[in-house]
């Protein structure tokens, strides 16, 4: 009965795919699919279900916002790394309406999994500030070590202070803030930038100074591989990383590789190459992740590209000097926010064609700029992964 049995399922196998793959862009690779990326496993114990296997972002669509994010402010928060201050702009009138000099260098502005509580990392002082969404306001520090950025587990349990610095991720109650665990990461040189395989089971992290990615097992804390770019550069590589919806691969940002990597699914090897502009830094999904922008910091552009197969779409110029860095998609999807990283200010971008509409002035070295309130049911952390 297995032969017969082997002949049928093969039959069905090619009735279901008779329409034939996708066509893709000459010269380059089709993407994989999600099923050729890691084998389906249960997901992290406590992590909230995958509401749609094709796109792990699909809980995060435009405004679909949790009680707790509903319950936050409409504000963006800008980190200073020069400045030493969190100045914080209301999105509606475009005006500053808070400063807040904390001291350090203030690099990301980290949203809570339970999007309760916003913390500026800062990694000089060795300290966190929380902030109040309902507010805008700050609250009392909070010592935590090396924090140059900040993840959450997702499951909930654990906060990551990613202490670049130290090469090594330290595990902290995200209640109590008492020290639980870490990891050291020591050929991880400027470790930074993260995302979450679909089944939360699996963290990349990407090693600037070394141009490579740390492959991180979740539930047994432990590093698990070490992955190197094709070229590895040691300046400014590998930084943000980016889950493409379908769990199919990673897409990581290299600077001075002018462009993407795209590193397969199950974080074991780099698939191809995307080319984008001068500096690529920052990743963010549209918020029905179907585009990816890709901030090319050196070029002063936005690179869009098709998040499932890498291929470009568009690139935005912004008028002038300017250096994209970091930020987020607004709640509606309508806007993009970028802090200029070399220039004192903020872009407003429109996600419809690009075009600038509102350059702000802000302080010295704005960074990790984060948009609140985000749509989706929990944070993973950094400016804003939700999900």
């Amino acid at each position: 009965m297995r032969r017969p049995l082997y002949v049928l399922l093969a039959l069905a196998a090619l009735a279901a795919g008779c329409s034939g793959p996708a066509p893709t862009t000459p010269g380059t690779s089709p993407a994989p699919s999600a099923a050729q990326a890691a084998p389906a496993r249960a997901g992290l114990p406590g992590m909230p279900p995958v509401t749609d296997p094709g796109n792990v972002d699909a809980a995060a669509g435009a405004n679909m916002l949790s009680d707790a994010a509903r319950a936050a402010k409409p504000l963006v928060y800008v980190p200073h790394t020069k400045s030493g201050e969190v100045r914080v702009i209301d999105p509606g009138t475009f005006a500053t309406v808070g400063t807040y000099r904390l001291g350090g260098e203030l690099q990301h502005v980290v949203p809570a999994w339970d999007m309760q509580t916003l913390y500026a990392t800062d990694d000089t002082t060795n300290k966190i500030t929380p902030f109040d969404p309902r507010t805008g306001l700050p609250g009392r520090n909070i010592p935590v070590e090396d924090p140059y950025n900040m993840y959450f587990t997702p499951d909930g349990s654990s906060a990551i202070s990613v202490a670049e610095e130290r090469r090594k991720l330290v595990f902290y109650d995200p209640h109590t803030w008492a020290r639980r665990t870490e990891i050291p990461t020591p050929d991880c040189a400027g470790i930074d930038h993260a995302d979450f395989t679909p089944d939360g089971r699996t963290a990349v992290f990407t090693c600037e100074f070394a141009g490579r990615v740390a492959v991180v097992d979740i539930p047994g804390r432990r590093l698990l591989r070490m992955v190197d770019m094709p070229v590895r550069h040691t300046m400014m590589g590998p930084q943000d990383i980016k889950l493409a919806p379908d769990g199919s691969v990673f897409y990581i940002a290299d600077s001075e590789e002018n462009g993407v990597w795209v590193l397969d699914g199950a974080a074991t090897r780099v698939l191809r190459e995307i080319p984008t502009g001068a500096g690529a830094h920052g990743l963010y999904l549209s918020r029905d992740a179907r585009d990816l922008y890709v901030t090319n910091r050196h070029d002063g552009s936005v690179s869009v590209l098709d998040s499932r197969t890498g291929a470009t779409k568009a690139l935005w110029r912004i008028p002038g000097k300017a250096s994209p860095d970091m930020g987020n998609v607004s709640a509606d999807g309508r806007t993009l926010w970028l802090s200029g990283r070399y220039d004192r200010e903020v872009y407003v971008l429109s996600t419809d064609d690009g075009h600038l509409i509102r350059r702000i002035p802000v302080g010295d070295g704005p960074h990790g700029l984060c948009v609140w309130p985000q749509p989706g049911r929990y944070s993973l952390g950094h400016t804003g992964i939700t999900r």
